[in-house]
């Protein structure tokens, strides 16, 4: 368990401050409305802090999903539970394990790696096939995998440096 989860939480907030600057109308805000068909007009009227709100639990699950993907002493943590969380060998051995490799691979850009990594081969899959089928063109696809692509980054380089675990 992670003692300091709330890194998640701030995680969570990735996805809304990228997609503040990304989405922006200076950025590529216009080139995606243009994407999609949209005009301003066609964005006025929503519910806004519902849209956030949601956004901000979808960012939520993300974090905790993308903690396993950076962070590879997880693993080894799944593979020795439950037995690890009581007095024993299997916990000692766990520990010692820990304190020889505990530290390796836990830097930001070993966890962007893993994050843009994600983005290529999980994100970009889901929204091209989506967008195939919604007959979008391949300028909205690069538009959204971009996006995730740089808040995947973001997210997965935070979890790996920040977050701690201890049993």
């Amino acid at each position: 368990m992670a003692s300091n989860f709330y890194m998640y939480f701030v995680a969570a907030l990735i996805p809304l401050v990228v997609g503040a600057i990304y989405y922006n109308p200076k950025v590529l805000g216009t080139a995606w409305m243009k994407a999609c068909g949209f005009e301003e007009e066609d964005l006025q009227g929503a519910n806004m802090p519902a849209i956030f709100l949601i956004s901000y639990i979808f960012g939520l699950f993300l974090a905790i999903a993308l903690q396993s993907i950076v962070i590879h002493q997880g693993g080894l943590f799944s593979m020795m539970a439950p037995e690890i969380l009581e007095a024993g060998e299997m916990r000692d051995q766990f520990l010692m394990l820990m304190e020889q490799y505990g530290d390796r691979y836990r830097s930001f850009g070993h966890g962007a790696t893993h994050g843009t990594t994600t983005a290529l081969l999980l994100a970009f899959p889901i929204i091209g096939t989506i967008a195939l089928f919604e007959r979008r063109g391949w300028k909205y696809i690069w538009i959204h995998v971009g996006y995730w692509f740089i808040t995947l980054g973001l997210m997965g380089g935070l979890l790996c440096e920040t977050l701690i675990f201890e049993i």
